[in-house]
C-alpha cells in the first residue's frame, strides 16, 4: 500500500526557500507560506499561502489545524522573531523542523563588525555618505545624524522613512561593475550591510574595489536545538528521509 505524501510547510521569502519550492512539489504535499510583504512575489511551487499566523501559538494551532506534518524555515537570515516562533510553534505540536540557511559571507579586510543598524550610523564620521543595504525594514529605525548622508536601496517603499533618509527603489545590480558605477556616482564613502550571506556579493565586491569602508552586521544567534542544513538539495533529503520513515 503507497504512503500518502507528507504534508509540508515552508516558511518562504529567500532564493533557497523558491529552489527548494520547486524541489519539493513533485514529492510531498506543499503549502508556501509567504509574509505578504512584496507586492509582486517570485513564483513559488506548491500551494501559497500568504500572511502572518499569529505568532508562536498561531503558527503551531495552524500545524495541527492543516495536518503538517513537518516545517521548514527557509525565510530571511535576519528574521530572528521568525526563527524563535517557527522553534516554539514546531515544539508545541510535536512537528519536525530544518532551519535552511545559506552560509554568511567570510569576512573580509575592509569590513568592522558592528552591533547593529544604529551602531553602525553611530560610527560613520561627519560628511559620510553612507549606502544602506539593510532592508526597508531599517528605514524608520536610524539615529538622528544631520551631518552625514544616508541612503537606503529597497524593493518596496518603507511605510514611514526616518527623516532625512535617501530612499533609492532599486533591486540589487547585477554585478560588482554596475554596483561601483552606482556608488561613484552617488558619492559613496562608506557601505552598511547585514551579513545575509547569498548571491548580493557584487556590492561587497565593489566596496572593496573602490576602497569603501564596509560597516557589517553579523547574523542573530541561531535558535538553539534546531537543525539546520545549507541549501535545498540537502533540504529536500531531509524531507526525504522524514517520509521513508514514517
Amino acid at each position: 500500500m503507497r504512503h500518502k505524501p507528507p504534508h509540508v510547510l515552508l516558511l518562504a521569502g529567500t532564493a533557497e526557500a523558491r529552489a527548494l519550492s520547486h524541489l519539493l512539489a513533485g514529492e510531498v504535499r506543499l503549502t508556501t507560506s509567504l509574509a505578504g510583504v512584496t507586492a509582486r512575489p517570485a513564483v513559488y511551487g506548491g500551494g501559497l499561502r500568504t500572511g502572518g499566523f499569529g505568532g508562536a501559538e498561531g503558527l503551531a494551532a495552524y500545524l495541527r489545524q492543516a495536518g503538517v506534518d513537518a516545517l521548514i524555515d527557509a525565510t530571511h537570515p535576519f528574521a530572528a522573531t521568525m526563527h524563535r516562533h517557527a522553534a516554539e510553534a514546531a515544539a508545541r505540536a510535536a512537528r519536525p523542523l530544518l532551519r535552511l540557511d545559506r552560509p554568511a559571507w567570510p569576512p573580509r579586510p575592509d569590513w568592522t563588525d558592528v552591533a547593529d543598524l544604529p551602531a553602525a550610523i553611530d560610527r560613520l564620521p561627519p560628511g559620510a555618505t553612507a549606502f544602506l543595504a539593510t532592508g526597508r525594514s531599517a528605514a524608520g529605525r536610524l539615529p538622528p545624524r544631520t551631518d552625514v548622508r544616508l541612503i537606503l536601496r529597497v524593493l518596496e517603499p518603507p511605510a514611514d522613512p526616518a527623516p532625512g533618509l535617501d530612499v533609492m527603489r532599486a533591486p540589487p545590480a547585477a554585478d560588482a561593475d554596475a554596483e561601483a558605477a552606482l556608488f561613484a556616482r552617488l558619492g559613496v564613502t562608506h557601505l552598511v550591510c547585514k551579513n545575509s550571506g547569498g548571491a548580493g556579493a557584487a556590492k561587497l565586491d565593489a566596496a572593496a574595489r573602490l576602497r569603501l569602508p564596509v560597516l557589517m552586521i553579523p547574523r542573530p544567534a541561531p535558535v538553539a536545538g534546531v537543525p539546520a542544513v545549507a541549501d535545498a538539495p540537502a533540504a529536500l533529503a531531509w524531507v526525504r528521509a522524514l517520509a521513508g520513515a514514517a
